[in-house]
């Protein structure tokens, strides 16, 4: 509450001596400068500092509950990187900080000029740094995102080859990103489930899946807890020289009632649907969430997507998302019974054939208690895969060791109802054992439509 200087002075008696009454003004004022200080001071709360590692850089979140102004600056023997918040205090504790495995040996706090606070990030790396301020959102407030990019980067993974690629046999990669991670945490689901935990689970299981399949070697663009800008995991699968992109979700719509699997492809129009629209205008917004600097939100053009390697590349995604969509109805009810077209900005690669596939609802209760379990984990992981097997046996990419299998007279079959493996084995003149090695499978269990590439004998 500001001081009345008028009204203190009217009330002080005229029997006062003056050089009293000015030892009291110059009180007055100095308590009035107090108390002004200590309002002032906490103008910005720290009141959580959250970490993440992700393969090339580590990143720091500072909870504020205001906006805060700052600065930072490097120091060098020993390096350290600092950040001043002006007005602002830390409420948080910083002892708690995962720092194994990251470029910072301590992070220390106090407080400058009287109102501002020092973060000291004392490091055992050089790194590069970038921090920027991000504005709320529905799930949290004002955030200071500090990323340090280590200075000699984790080498992008290059697609391992099989010993018959030397021989133009490559494997066919398989670019899985499970979606969101870190600071987005994606949709939430009852109990505290977070998307981001069930799609990396399933991309996991996905990735075992393919890796037991002789010609496939998939990749996961996120292997743990950090999150990945849009544009990254694009950038990603591109660098990987993928001939698939797979990305992985399990959403929340505002109605609790809303519920199925689907399989999303890009559109260069319009969405095919109201939900198709919301679900990409959700996804588009996790860069937002996530926390990714503004020059790095770098859409593609328009034009490369008119670009006429596109056009092959949606049809190659439409028709091998119908596959996958196919072996999805064996374990999951569909949203919808067809591929859906959205403009989702991950998908906006224009040479790799990409997908998004929603495993279900996490906003629905009985589908979130599914997506939880390892069991329905392991059937989506699954469908996925025989749906991506199957287009690649009827579509191998040259060069690849399916395209050679192929040339040399590899047989494929298409199963039919009442086929039985051991059945197929005898037509063929092969062991069950070589069918299944061959195709990845662990059980005897096949499906209708399925499409099995048959071992020579």
């Amino acid at each position: 509450m500001p001081l009345n200087w008028k009204k203190a002075v009217s009330q002080i008696p005229a029997s006062v001596p003056l050089h009293a009454v000015h030892a009291m003004l110059i009180t007055l004022g100095a308590i009035a400068w107090v108390l002004a200080s200590v309002l002032t001071v906490s103008a910005a709360d720290v009141n959580a500092v959250r970490l993440w590692r992700a393969p090339d850089h580590t990143r720091l979140v500072l909870d504020l509950s205001e906006a805060a102004e700052f600065s930072t600056l490097s120091l060098d023997n020993p390096e350290r990187f600092v950040i001043d918040l002006s007005q602002s205090r830390l409420t948080a504790s910083l002892t708690a900080l995962p720092l194994e495995g990251t470029p910072l040996s301590g992070v220390r706090s106090g407080i400058r000029q009287g109102a501002d606070l020092r973060l000291v990030f004392d490091l055992s790396a050089s790194v590069r740094t970038s921090v920027f301020l991000l504005p709320p959102n529905d799930t949290t407030g004002h955030r200071v995102v500090v990323d340090l990019f280590d200075k000699t980067p984790t080498e992008e993974p290059e697609p391992v080859l099989s010993v018959e690629s030397l021989e133009s046999r490559r494997d066919i990669v398989i670019a899985i990103d499970p979606g969101h991670g870190g600071e987005d945490p994606g949709a939430l689901g009852p109990g505290g489930l977070r998307e981001k935990t069930v799609v990396l689970q399933i991309a996991r299981r996905l990735e075992n899946q393919l890796a037991k399949i002789p010609g496939f070697k998939p990749m996961l663009v996120r292997t743990g807890d950090y999150y990945v800008s849009l544009k990254n995991r694009r950038d990603k699968a591109r660098a990987l020289e993928a001939d698939l992109f797979v990305s992985i979700h399990a959403d929340a719509f505002r109605e609790k009632s809303a519920r199925g699997a689907s399989v999303y492809a890009l559109s260069m129009r319009g969405a095919t649907s109201t939900t198709a629209q919301y679900l990409a205008d959700t996804e588009n917004a996790a860069d937002l969430v996530g926390g990714v600097e503004l020059a790095e939100m770098d859409p593609m053009l328009a034009g490369v997507l008119a670009d006429l390697s596109m056009t092959g590349t949606l049809d190659a995604s439409l028709n091998l998302g119908a596959l996958i969509l196919e072996q999805i109805d064996g374990v999951a009810r569909l949203h919808k019974t067809r591929v859906e077209q959205a403009g989702f900005a991950v998908l906006k690669s224009p040479d790799v054939p990409s997908l998004l596939i929603e495993t279900g609802f996490i906003s629905n209760p009985g589908e979130a208690e599914r997506l939880a379990t390892p069991a329905y984990q392991d059937k989506m992981a699954r469908a996925i895969r025989r749906g991506i097997q199957s287009w690649f046996a009827r579509q191998p990419p040259p060069g690849t060791l399916l395209a050679w299998q192929r040339e040399q007279g590899g047989r494929e079959v298409t199963i039919a109802a009442g086929d039985t493996l051991s059945e197929i084995a005898e037509r063929y003149g092969v062991t069950v054992a070589s069918i299944k090695t061959n195709n990845g499978l662990s059980r005897d269990v096949i499906y209708v439509g399925q499409t099995l590439v048959i071992p020579e004998a």
